[in-house]
């Protein structure tokens, strides 16, 4: 990407929300905190695989099916229904990422036009950005429960790019997942990948455009 874009797309569990807190809830119901994990992999795989079949289902929806299937042989301390609902209640708790709302106010204050696009429900996300107070910053909460597709497949960066009546181009998504950065590179979108952990990146997927390590650092690399 040659020039400025006008529009930062944020992906947002893992990206925006810290979601290390769902490992208590598990827990609480008498699971182990490290099934957290694996559920949150297991939800992603499944959600992938129908899009890569031309599907999709809701994120909840499949959150719940499999944390059914994983908690079936625990010694839960509730019902399993209860137990479901606990886990997936949790998402409305979940706080920002330390590094977030700075890195939010910079790239407002730099004129950019802010949007998220999550494989979960715009609810999640309205919710997350309003108990922040961030929510009037972002022009738009975008969900691919109103897209033909999940993420990465690229039907969903389109979906955004004509929800912001701009290009692919124009477009710049931020987010930690490896995954969700390769396919905005396919679909033409410049990208930031914020890397926390300090991990590599791998090198079987399309390399980001920028990598930083805390959002405050995006706004000095777009200007």
């Amino acid at each position: 990407m040659t020039s400025t874009p006008s529009v930062i797309v944020f992906d947002v569990n893992e990206t925006l929300s810290d979601m290390s807190p769902l490992s208590a809830r598990f827990v609480e119901i008498g699971a182990p905190a490290e099934l957290a994990r694996i559920w949150f992999a297991a939800l992603l795989r499944d959600g992938f695989a129908l899009a890569a079949a031309g599907g999709t289902a809701k994120f909840a929806t499949i959150g719940s099916e499999i944390l059914r299937g994983l908690l079936r042989d625990v010694a839960l301390t509730r019902s399993l229904d209860d137990a479901v609902t606990h886990i997936m209640n949790g998402f409305q708790s979940l706080s920002l990422h330390p590094d977030i709302a700075d890195g939010i106010r910079a790239l407002k204050s730099a004129g950019m036009r802010l949007v998220t696009l999550s494989n979960g429900s715009d609810q999640v996300a309205e919710s997350l950005l309003t108990r922040a107070g961030l929510r009037s910053d972002f022009e738009a909460v975008l969900t691919v429960e109103d897209a033909p597709a999940w993420k990465p497949v690229q039907a969903a960066y389109d979906y955004a790019a004509a929800a912001c009546g701009v290009t692919t181009g124009d477009l710049v998504l931020v987010a930690v997942h490896p995954w969700d950065i390769h396919g905005a590179v396919r679909a033409g979108l410049g990208t930031a990948w914020l890397n926390r952990t300090g991990e590599a990146y791998p090198s079987y997927f399309a390399a980001p455009e920028h990598t930083i390590t805390a959002l405050s650092d995006l706004a000095r690399r777009l200007n």
